[in-house]
């Protein structure tokens, strides 16, 4: 590696020569960070040449035969996309990327091809923003914090033998003086600090609804339904059998991007009919034609309800709407002839539906008025939901992401039962998410595990992410048990004490995506240490005490970062050596146990590169009948070749073929080639033979003990009853209005979303220039809402609640409701000390540490108020400095 600096270090090139020489701007990235040099310093040169020329110039100048090699390379961001990514090395250095060539392209055998973010994935690895050294804040001390400087001090490098003695001397400190319930690992995938807390002791934990919100609960024995959602539609021939799709707050060309939205898109070339629901007309609703049910944010669980009254009374007047032979043999609860022999209550939904108990039937037009959903458009999806329609319903988790959502999976549920769009060809109700994102059932590829060993966390205490910050500030919170028990009876809400004094993160952005950053901030400057390990300066790191470099996964061996989809594994290689003096998580670790005494081996007994061999060791592929064999082929020459332990064993492909070609894909030949998944259907032919994990075996839209995990939970102010029932959100659309009846709107009259935005994976991404250029961030406003604040397209807009205020440049639509506004997830944090105002728009800035229910982080539903700018003209992020840190 040192020959490599040395190497770059001696080209004379100015700026605009060197991307018009070399093969990529990718490579002008990797010679520019390894100099030391920043994006702006280097213009100051060469004005002309800014992040445009260079993304625009990203053109096969150099002929790969000539000294270049291609290889596979990993893509590991949590987006969801899991595409194929391929780089060129010439000389050690990146100089080209492309996709996935490894076949010809076909709508049965689609290429893994990548996005945009996947292309600038070099700037995750060769960036200028690069954390190069281990760093320590200049007034820190384990005898005097200075903690209210966390955000603004400055850093000083450290050796790694400094930092290993400062994080160890810490954590022994935290753990001798205060105990183990004094030490925080929030956020996820943090792995290794986990094992190493688990060993001192135990950590405090934090769970988050994230992504998923209420569908993260464990639900499957309390209703039936799987955990997450997931698993539960069907595969993408599967879902091209329908006449209809409904895509239920989904966007997959930006959420998750790559191949997800090329496969709704044959579905648009076959004729099928879209359906999109939700508060925006995204960018994939756009593409496919959909028609447009609106929605408010949050009030899902009241326009579902009248869908179901709208189907009941189709049903009477018409017939051939309800599936009544299926709700009869796999659902309970419904109705009184089907209520569980044990209920508590004798009520159900459909008494519910036709207000039965408070008097109000919820017909369309009694939801119109709280979703805004026009009252035709409700009768119009209530008659599209009949069984004599081939309808895949599939969701995202959009609506499941708001406060008091947890009636949403079982109403969502219920009304493709009633439809009878569950187990049969043709139809479909489930998830379309992430990885299976339109298509789902279990992998035809996969992967073993690493072969290390594992280390329980000996403490139960978890806290709810929504509650994190206020319980450190506060120093007490209240215990509900963590998700997969979430649901059992005796779960009482119990206040314990809380005296956190060291935060730790291992590649977390929890400070950024959480709720709260102002108290989350509040939080940081309270404890006595924090650390993180990271390879740039996020918003955790930023707000840290100490901070570890660590490699990117195109400086490893990906362990644990291996990619999928349903039908292929991505097998990436190591791109380079570590840069810098950056460590894999791992070795930090490990240095730290040392520093305390313990045995790194007891941790880990070998190395990345065998973890890596032993996950091949254990790939499985799925053979037409069920079955499934092994995939690798690995001889004896292999193992002495890669160096590690191992057996031959015989599979479907050697192992340096695989790496070579760097995936594995099983080729759809049509849905008779034996691959075919469809959700629910051994449960729809034979409910008896396949129950589901509930008391009665059947789809329970009654449930005891989901109302008694509610009610426990003593978050709501109103008790929730074992059907689904719609009670007004917190910080919801009813509570945007300071007297309901007269429709007077109150201090915070709009309401926000978050969406997830094609330039980054949540958080990740955000700092690259590219991308930002290519996608502002903005804040979408409503056309009307806009004029009538005299807000016009590209004004800098201030949006503000109790919580804090941001910064936007306006973009004016009518692709969203009245009322609503929407803020992309996921920008870093660029907060003002002096005015309490984020410049970047981060969303977590406007959301606060409350929530309701069983604890979910309701990222969309939020109120606040906006208005034109006064002061200065927001300057673009893409021309803001980068985060670079020298020494």
């Amino acid at each position: 590696m040192s020959r490599l600096i040395q190497k770059i270090s001696d080209i004379k090139l100015n700026r605009r020569d060197f991307l018009k020489n070399s093969a990529a701007a990718a490579g002008a990235m990797a010679v520019m960070s390894l100099l030391g040099s920043s994006q702006s310093a280097l213009a100051e040169t060469e004005p002309a040449a800014d992040a445009a020329e260079m993304s625009m110039e990203h053109s096969p100048i150099v002929d790969p035969e000539e000294g270049g090699e291609w290889i596979t390379a990993a893509c590991w961001h949590n987006c969801g996309g899991r595409c194929v990514n391929k780089v060129c090395i010439k000389d050690g250095v990146v100089v080209r990327q492309k996709t996935d060539d490894t076949h010809e392209d076909s709508p049965l055998v689609p290429q893994q091809r990548s996005c945009i973010r996947g292309h600038s994935q070099q700037w995750q690895c060769y960036g200028a923003e690069r954390l190069k050294y281990p760093m320590k804040r200049k007034n820190w001390s384990l005898e005097d914090p200075h903690g209210e400087l966390r955000g603004k001090d400055e850093w000083e490098r450290i050796s790694w033998d400094e930092a290993f003695e400062l994080v160890a001397a810490g954590l022994k400190k935290a753990y001798d003086e205060y105990g183990p319930r004094s030490v925080c690992i929030p956020g996820f995938y943090a792995e290794e600090i986990e094992k190493l807390a688990s060993k001192m002791g135990g950590y405090v934990a934090v769970m988050d609804t994230a992504s998923f919100g209420s569908f993260a609960y464990d639900l499957s024995t309390t209703v039936g339904l799987p955990y997450l959602g997931l698993g539960n539609s069907v595969d993408r021939l599967s879902l091209m059998k329908c006449d209809t799709i409904v895509l239920y707050g989904c966007n997959p060309a930006w959420a998750a991007a790559g191949n997800p939205a090329y496969n709704m898109s044959q579905g648009k070339k076959n004729g099928i009919e879209y359906v999109f629901v939700g508060p925006e007309y995204n960018v994939t609703a756009s593409m496919l034609d959909a028609k447009w049910i609106r929605v408010r944010p949050g009030t899902d669980t009241a326009f579902l309800l009248s869908v179901a009254y709208e189907m009941l009374m189709l049903d009477e007047a018409e017939g051939n709407i309800i599936d009544w032979d299926f709700m009869d043999k796999n659902v309970s609860g419904f109705d009184d002839e089907h209520m569980p022999e044990d209920a508590m209550i004798q009520e159900n939904l459909k008494g519910y539906l036709m207000g039965d108990y408070d008097g109000i039937p919820k017909t369309a037009e009694w939801a119109s008025e709280i979703c805004g959903t026009p009252v035709e458009d409700i009768r119009w999806y209530a008659a599209k939901m009949g069984k004599e329609n081939k309808v895949g319903i599939v969701h995202s988790y959009a609506a499941a992401r708001c406060n008091n959502a947890e009636e949403f999976p079982v109403m969502y549920y219920t009304i493709g039962a009633m439809g009878g769009h569950m187990g049969k060809e043709g139809h479909a109700c489930g998830s379309a998410y992430h990885f299976e994102c339109g298509n789902a059932g279990p992998g035809l590829v996969g992967v073993g595990g690493d072969g290390l060993p594992t280390f329980a966390n000996p403490i139960d205490d978890v806290v709810h992410g929504p509650e994190i910050w206020r319980a450190i500030l506060d120093g007490k919170y209240v215990y509900t048990a963590p998700f997969n028990s979430t649901f059992a009876e005796g779960t009482v809400a119990e206040e314990r004490d809380l005296d956190i004094h060291v935060i730790y993160y291992e590649q977390s952005t929890f400070l950024q995506t959480q709720l709260g950053i102002n108290e989350g901030i509040e939080a940081h400057r309270k404890v006595d240490m924090v650390v993180t390990q990271i390879s740039q300066l996020n918003t955790p790191a930023k707000y840290s005490d100490i901070v570890l470099p660590i490699t990117t996964m195109w400086e490893r061996w990906n362990v644990g970062q291996m990619a999928t989809n349903r039908e292929m594994y991505v097998f990436p290689s190591k791109v380079t050596e570590p840069l810098y003096e950056a460590k894999d998580d791992q070795e930090i670790v490990a240095g730290i146990m040392e520093k305390l005494g313990y045995d790194p081996a007891e941790f880990y007994p070998f190395g990345d590169k065998q973890q890596y061999f032993n996950r091949l060791d254990g790939a499985y592929v799925m053979e037409p009948d069920g079955s499934y064999g092994l995939l690798c082929t690995i001889t004896e020459d292999d193992i002495a070749e890669f160096g590690v332990e191992g057996v031959p064993q015989e599979g479907k492909i050697g192992i340096k073929e695989l790496l070579e070609r760097g995936v594995y894909q099983i080729p759809r030949t049509g849905d008779d080639d034996g691959y075919q998944y469809i959700g629910w259907k051994n449960f729809r032919d034979d409910p008896e033979a396949n129950p589901l994990p509930t008391p009665t075996g059947k789809f329970q839209v009654y449930s005891d003990r989901k109302a008694y995990a509610l009610n426990a939970a003593k978050r709501n102010p109103f008790e929730s009853k074992p059907y689904p029932t719609y009670h007004a959100p917190l910080f919801g659309y009813e509570q945007s209005f300071d007297d309901w009846d007269n429709k007077v709107k109150g201090k915070y009259p709009y309401q926000i979303t978050n969406p997830h935005y094609l330039r980054r994976a949540h958080t990740v991404f955000n700092n690259i220039s590219w991308l930002r250029e290519v996608m502002p961030n903005p804040v979408w406003i409503n056309k009307e809402d806009a004029e009538a604040k005299g807000v016009a397209e590209g004004d800098t807009v201030l949006i503000w609640n109790d919580n804090g205020k941001v910064l936007r440049h306006a973009t004016l639509t009518e692709r969203l409701m009245p009322g609503v506004i929407a803020l992309p997830h996921g920008a870093w944090v660029e907060m003002d000390e002096e005015t309490g105002i984020d410049h970047a728009g981060a969303d977590n800035v406007l959301l606060g540490q409350k929530n309701a229910g069983l604890g979910i982080s309701g990222y969309n539903t939020n109120l606040v108020d906006f208005e034109k700018y006064d002061g200065p003209e927001l300057e673009d992020d893409w021309k803001w400095p980068l985060r670079v840190i020298e020494f």
